[in-house]
Formats: structure tokens, sequence, C-alpha cells
């Protein structure tokens, strides 16, 4: 185990949103700005943004890392820029308050075809139907998770036709 897979979690965050030069065996050298670190495997994911190209991610094997050295500081248009790569495009689109707008109409409706429904988690932002079923944001039906599978789909159908009504 080397010095890097060694470290732990709360080292690694200090290296996210910061551009970095790795150096991997083999003296090969790697450069970009740090998305994540995996805390089982220690691999770094890297992105690198080339001028008039579409952005790339590198992943270095953890147990290939000798050195990382922080080259400079992520201000926030890049946190924003790396946090796009990794967030899905619905979510992207929406507004905190068009989001707050979407789970509340979702909600009313649920509840007006007598579908037992409530707000779960910190924020209140999942819905959780008849608490078998949980809608995360943006409340579409490839945000919908659950055990089972009949469930899953009958609900996802229901959603699909709701929101092709609000349209």
């Amino acid at each position: 185990m080397n010095d890097w897979q060694r470290k732990s979690p709360l080292d690694w965050e200090m290296y996210v949103n910061k551009l970095v030069k790795v150096v991997a065996v083999e003296k090969h050298e790697y450069e970009g700005w740090v998305l994540t670190v995996d805390p089982v495997s220690a691999t770094i994911v890297l992105a690198t943004f080339p001028e008039n190209e579409k952005g790339s991610i590198s992943f270095i094997m953890g147990h290939a890392v000798q050195e990382v050295e922080i080259l400079q500081e992520g201000d926030s248009d890049m946190e924003q820029r790396l946090a796009r790569i990794v967030a899905p495009k619905e979510s992207q689109a929406y507004s905190t308050e068009e989001l707050e707008r979407r789970k509340n109409a979702l909600k009313t409706w649920l509840e007006t075809n007598h579908i037992p429904v409530g707000e779960q988690g910190e924020l209140g932002r999942t819905l959780s139907v008849a608490g078998v079923l949980s809608i995360e944001p943006p409340y579409g039906p490839e945000q919908c998770s659950s055990t089972n599978e009949i469930i899953l789909a009958r609900v996802q159908g229901l959603l699909q036709g709701f929101l092709q009504q609000q349209r």
C-alpha cells in the first residue's frame, strides 16, 4: 500500500476542485481538475478541458499514484463546471423554485388520485409513495426507485401520463 492509499477520505477531500499534477508508476504524469477520489480504491478522477474540445475524464488507479501536487485552487466557476459534469442533465435545467413547484404539483396530483404520498429526507425533497417508492428531483419517471418492480412500473406509467398532461 502506498502513501496515497493510506490517506483518509478527509485528506483526499482537500484535493477536490483543484488543479493537480499526478505522478504515477513508470513516471507517467497526469494533470487535471480533481472531481473526486474513490474512498475504496483511492482512484483519482480527473477532468480536463482542452481548448475547442469537450472535456474528458481520466481515472488514475490509487495503487499507481506516487505523488499528487496541487497546482491551482479552483474558483466558484470551476466548481460549478465540475459539478455539471456529474449532475444529471434534467437537474441542471431547473431552479430551486421550479423543483419545488414540480414537487408540489406532483404531490397534489397523487393525493387527488388517492395515492398516499409524503415527503422524506432532511429537506423534504424526496417524495415517498405509499412508503415503498421514492421520487427524487426533478420528479420524472427516471427518478423513481423501488424494490417492488410492479409498483415501480405502474407509478412510472402514471407519472409519464401526468407529465404529458402538464405540457
